[in-house]
């Protein structure tokens, strides 16, 4: 009987000995879960935000908000132009265009898709400034994730003219 006794006691000690372990560390989520938890409705209405900081920004002149759009190797492919690469690059062209007085600026997704690398904005644009010269066009824009934070890393239009 004592045997017995002892038997079962190694029994629940044997039990109680895995619940004073560690816990396990789950494993790092697979490439499908990942890809499961990108969430591109989600990132349309980041990037919508940003497109109107950055819009508002050429009205008002913010020209914090226009250099913080675009990685610091950014490129912008301008109608007839040749690019501009990099931050101090971009600032420049943008504080030409704020020179003009842009008194109405926006921009419309048509399409938006991606992955948790890279993001494509296409769209159309409307700009009105100087003597209310109105212009219209299409746009491409590529982000890139920076630092935690979605940034341009090329940009692209022309008007429809």
């Amino acid at each position: 009987m004592a045997r017995a006794t002892i038997l079962v006691l190694l029994s629940v000690f044997a039990s109680l000995i895995p619940g004073c372990a560690e816990p396990e560390k789950p494993a790092p989520p697979s490439i499908d879960e990942a890809a499961d938890s990108f969430d591109l409705a989600a990132l349309r209405t980041l990037i919508t935000e940003k497109n109107v900081a950055f819009t508002q920004a050429h009205i008002t002149g913010d020209s914090a908000v226009l250099i913080d759009y675009f990685t610091p190797d950014a490129r912008v492919l301008g109608p007839n132009a040749e690019a501009v690469v990099g931050q101090a690059a971009i600032a420049e062209l943008n504080a030409q265009y704020v020179n003009y007085g842009i008194k109405e600026f926006t921009e419309t997704t048509t399409n938006f898709y991606g992955d948790e690398n890279y993001l494509i904005d296409e769209g159309t644009y409307f700009m009105r400034y100087g003597e209310d010269v109105v212009e219209e066009g299409k746009y491409l824009n590529v982000w890139k994730q920076v630092d935690g934070n979605w940034r341009v890393c090329a940009n692209m239009w022309n008007t429809n003219e």
